[in-house]
């Protein structure tokens, strides 16, 4: 008998994935976990059956979620994950020595078990040293930070749910307070293509880039997001994610990656035209 796993995109669209077995699933306090092993995508996992990431195509969602803001940065020493739970972020984070400090917070602590104990290539990131992982709510803690992060990486799964605080006005508020003077912040920002994905991603262009100077979406094509077309938001006090691009510097680092590079960098900022309506018709 053959085992399929539906993630539905749409209530009329659904993407089905063969999988050879399941190897573990359980209700948290947060969220239903699963995760599944196949031959297309390796292993994956879902929350409350929509896939979050699979080892096949994870690493595009990780490098274009950090070297982007990195590339452009001129000195990141302290840094603020919300989500990332999985460790993905934190082992891009790890090729920057002049990073002293990585603050993780994850609300589920199951999820980080079982992302150590099934996705080992990602939760290496969390052995950083330099890596603290709280189990708190990711807006609660902003509220008691000021002036404090060189750059936030919310890494949140869904605007939906548990991590729905994550995407109000209050977080961009406090994200913006949580910031050193030339701060950045970048998160992920949707899928613009399904109508009923669309306000999503328009409620949060317009929440972001109401609360900073500087608001700019990129883009990126993961098989197993919603369409394969994702978005992602890059906001800041001080530097312009194409004209503060230090391309030079970045590539005398020598970081070894499978999707990101500075060409690319330029690249993902240049959307289709039905994306920057929507977006310019939320910053009007």
């Amino acid at each position: 008998m053959e085992l399929w796993f539906s993630d539905y995109h749409t209530e009329k669209v659904k993407v089905s994935v063969k999988v050879e077995k399941q190897l573990f699933g359980a209700q948290t306090d947060y969220q239903r976990l699963d995760v599944f092993e196949s031959e297309e995508f390796g292993r994956f996992i879902s929350s409350d059956g929509s896939i979050v990431f699979s080892e096949k195509d994870e690493f595009t969602y990780d490098e274009m979620i950090v070297h982007v803001p990195m590339a452009v940065h001129p000195h990141v020493e302290k840094v603020l994950v919300i989500g990332g739970g999985d460790g993905g972020v934190c082992r891009e984070l790890s090729y920057y020595k002049e990073i002293r400090q990585i603050d993780v917070v994850e609300p589920d602590e199951v999820f980080v078990n079982v992302c150590r104990e099934y996705f080992p290539d990602n939760a290496c990131g969390l052995k950083d040293p330099r890596v603290t992982v709280y189990f708190k709510d990711g807006l609660r803690f902003l509220r008691t930070r000021h002036e404090e992060y060189d750059l936030i990486i919310n890494d949140a799964i869904d605007p939906l749910g548990h991590t729905a605080g994550l995407f109000t006005k209050e977080f961009y508020g406090n994200s913006y307070r949580a910031l050193k003077e030339d701060g950045m912040m970048v998160y992920q920002h949707g899928s613009p293509f399904y109508d009923e994905d669309e306000e999503s991603c328009r409620a949060m262009h317009r929440k972001a880039s109401h609360s900073f100077p500087i608001s700019k979406v990129y883009q990126a094509h993961i098989p197993t997001c919603s369409s394969g077309y994702w978005l992602f938001g890059f906001v800041s006090k001080k530097y312009h994610p194409l004209r503060d691009l230090d391309e030079k510097r970045w590539n005398g680092r020598n970081i070894e990656t499978w999707y990101y590079t500075t060409n690319l960098h330029k690249g993902a900022f240049m959307l289709p035209k039905y994306v920057e309506d929507m977006l310019m018709e939320e910053e009007n």
